[in-house]
């Protein structure tokens, strides 16, 4: 995950101070290609498993996984980030947030509440998305309401592809155990927790302690020429900012930021 080195206020802003991963968003290397191979999605879904565990260890939903949000750093490994629909949640919680084709059936059903195992359900979106060249319940041109998709989610079959070779076997039926509608039968949800993903045949010839001390080196290296490089990241003009000043008593409320 991101490293956070503090944050401090003023008159104005919140401020964070976090590292810079120049490697850019995982996602731009896969728009590049389109879909990647078998071994090169195992990598990095083991990677992200090792992220969630860690932070449902924590009694943290994160709420958000998508390729946007899995920056490389300098050596190519991934580095979780924006943490802004992350949650401390002890039994469940009943906000609808996220992005709609990562959506887990229980996050739109609100009336039941969801808890770790929306990230579970959004790991199986992102396997097939990387294996396939997007995701299982996209949207149509004809159809691109979010309501059409959480139709999808909730009702529809996985559509897999009718060439062979992209998701075999035994990827798919992680994928499947992932994108379990019932909750309760969702691989990573069970008793054995994370362990239970970990164990499945699709990641058999893995030595997780190698992934977790990083001795395994990523499919992916990325260009960097100097500290503070940026060529790995989309260039755009920012529209000047310039907040009001807040009161003392606003500024107050975040006295512990």
């Amino acid at each position: 995950m991101i490293f956070s080195y503090g944050s401090y206020r003023d008159s104005r802003y919140l401020y964070l101070s976090m590292e810079f991963l120049p490697g850019g968003e995982l996602f731009s290397y896969f728009r590049q290609v389109g879909r990647f191979t078998g071994p090169i999605v195992r990598f990095y879904a083991c990677e992200i498993i090792l992220a969630l565990e860690y932070l449902h260890s924590l009694s943290i939903v994160y709420r958000d996984l998508k390729l946007e949000n899995l920056v490389l750093d300098i050596t190519g490994h991934l580095k979780l980030t924006d943490f802004g629909f992350a949650k401390y949640v002890q039994d469940r919680t009943f906000t609808v947030c996220g992005t709609p084709e990562y959506l887990a059936p229980e996050m739109i059903l609100t009336s039941v509440g969801h808890s770790f195992g929306v990230d579970w359900y959004a790991l199986g979106i992102l396997i097939y998305e990387l294996l396939v060249g997007r995701t299982p319940f996209a949207p149509t041109d004809h159809q691109n309401h979010p309501s059409f998709v959480f139709i999808k989610i909730l009702n529809a079959p996985i559509p897999w592809p009718s060439q062979q070779g992209i998701v075999d076997r035994v990827a798919r039926c992680l994928i499947r155990k992932l994108l379990e509608r019932d909750r309760t039968r969702r691989l990573g949800c069970m008793a054995g927790g994370a362990n239970d993903i970990k164990e499945h045949p699709w990641f058999k010839h893995i030595l997780w302690t190698d992934i977790m001390e990083r001795r395994i080196e990523p499919p992916i290296i990325p260009k960097v020429d100097y500290p503070g490089d940026t060529q790995n990241f989309e260039l755009f003009e920012d529209e000047p900012l310039q907040a009001p000043e807040c009161t003392q008593e606003e500024y107050d409320l975040f006295d512990k930021f």
